[in-house]
């Protein structure tokens, strides 16, 4: 089954998904939690206590020492807590790792196939490809995601595919039928995927015609 991730750290914003049951984990990034305007592990505590689902916390540093040591910190706020790592050289050393240690990583800003091949050789639990920043410069990014699919079913990899910088239901669409594991939507992407004109037009007819009958 397709996992849905909130993409947010607006607490407000992931209980109203997880009331609608659209939560199946969480990520975030210094820029969402920038955004919250609250310390950084605060969010992440209180996140992780609202869903029994992944939790991707991201390291800022950029050294692999430094990375084990922040994101082994990170771990040991929850047991769901997932250590989101940038895909560089360092990045792949710290991954590998984590595996060693039994913390799951997502490995971030994963932009070819090739990126991907290597998070996955180094047992990155996650390996998040950003589509919607592909898609930006030209480049199709929703063709990324099943050429990365491909190649992991090709070699019987396990990390997943958790597709991101979604920007639009179209990309869920698309995903899920190429067969990724995970989406991380924003909120507001959510909310887009119930609405299609022909729900809203029979909704207001149904609605018409019981207010019609109701005056006979």
């Amino acid at each position: 089954m397709m996992k849905f991730f909130i993409d947010t750290a607006e607490v407000s914003e992931i209980k109203l998904a997880i009331e609608r049951g659209w939560v199946d984990g969480v990520t975030t990034n210094p820029t969402l939690i920038a955004k919250s305007g609250r310390p950084f592990v605060d969010v992440i505590k209180e996140i992780a206590k609202l869903t029994t689902g992944p939790v991707s916390a991201e390291v800022i540093s950029l050294k692999a020492d430094e990375m084990v040591k922040e994101g082994t910190e990170l771990a040991k706020i929850a047991s769901n807590i997932v250590i989101k790592v940038p895909l560089c050289e360092d990045g792949m050393i710290a991954v590998k790792k984590f595996t060693a240690m039994g913390i799951k990583t997502n490995v971030t800003l994963v932009f070819s196939v090739v990126q991907a091949l290597l998070a996955a050789k180094a047992g990155a639990t996650m390996v998040s490809p950003f589509v919607g920043r592909l898609d930006d410069i030209g480049t199709d990014g929703m063709g990324l995601i099943s050429d990365i699919v491909q190649m992991y079913q090709n070699y019987d990899f396990k990390s997943e595919v958790l597709v991101a910088s979604v920007r639009s239901p179209m990309h869920i669409q698309q995903a899920a039928l190429i067969g990724a594991d995970i989406a991380t939507i924003p909120y507001k992407v959510m909310q887009q995927m119930t609405g299609h004109p022909l729900t809203t037009n029979g909704i207001n007819s149904f609605l018409a015609d019981w207010n019609k009958a109701q005056t006979k």
